[in-house]
């Protein structure tokens, strides 16, 4: 698996505060949840009884129940690894977008995507016919109406979706391994993105298709991304976008 390790960063004219706030949150929240449950969910004595009360449970959604949880569940993370992947395609990716937003606009976006992104995973539950979820639930113990859905991969997604459409000429630098041996490339952002996309596309098909879950919300990701490529035109200045551009050409 390759994943991105840096891009070509714009100069930023304020610090990417908004970004690192989030990326600041998303951390503490897990590691607190992990070490004192009772401070996020009254009560609670582990992990898991904050993932089922704070998750997105797409059954209680769409009864109108627990609608907060749309947004707490974006603060919340399955472990160390899941945690850790997010945080660095925000740092990555985050801190330009925030550049060309501003912080207030940024931060909007961000919740936004992740909005979209929780309405793209409950829709595509209620896409799968209700005997294939019977029939995938008995066979797996798992229903995909009754599962926690967490994590801040959705509107992550959303930031891809906006780097995508206003850095298309950028390149990242990826790390993959060979054995033990790191190596390191460069490729367009553009073309890292799409596969990316692509990906989460095939996959999102396959559990739609099969009714069987894979513990991974992948139309969450899909929406995200399609959410932000939407809002990026509204949310982003114009001049801006040019300008990072044009200092991405000149240094580069």
């Amino acid at each position: 698996m390759a994943l991105p390790i840096s891009d070509e960063n714009i100069v930023h004219a304020k610090p990417p505060i908004v970004n690192l706030t989030l990326i600041a949150l998303n951390i503490a929240v897990f590691f607190v949840g992990l070490a004192m449950p009772g401070l996020l969910v009254p009560g609670a004595t582990s992990y898991n009884e904050v993932v089922a009360k704070l998750g997105v449970v797409p059954a209680r959604i769409i009864e109108g129940e627990a609608l907060y949880t749309i947004f707490t569940a974006m603060f919340l993370h399955g472990g160390f690894s899941h945690l850790f992947g997010n945080m660095l395609y925000l740092y990555i990716f985050g801190d330009n977008v925030e550049a060309v937003m501003g912080r207030a606009r940024y931060l909007v976006f961000y919740l936004a995507s992740g909005v979209g992104a929780v309405v793209f995973h409950v829709l595509s539950i209620i896409a799968m016919p209700n005997s294939m979820v019977a029939a995938a639930t008995l066979q797996t113990g798992i229903n995909p109406w009754l599962i926690p859905a967490i994590g801040a991969s959705g509107a992550i997604s959303g930031v891809l979706g906006a780097y995508f459409a206003m850095f298309p000429h950028s390149e990242l630098k990826i790390v993959t391994f060979w054995v033990w041996i790191p190596l390191i490339f460069r490729v367009p952002a553009a073309a890292y993105i799409i596969f990316w996309f692509i990906y989460q596309l095939i996959m999102g098909l396959s559990v739609v298709f099969t009714g069987v879950q894979a513990g991974v919300a992948f139309w969450a990701h899909i929406g995200g991304f399609l959410t932000g490529m939407a809002l990026v035109r509204f949310m982003a200045s114009r001049e801006r976008i040019v300008w990072a551009n044009v200092w991405r050409e000149r240094f580069y």
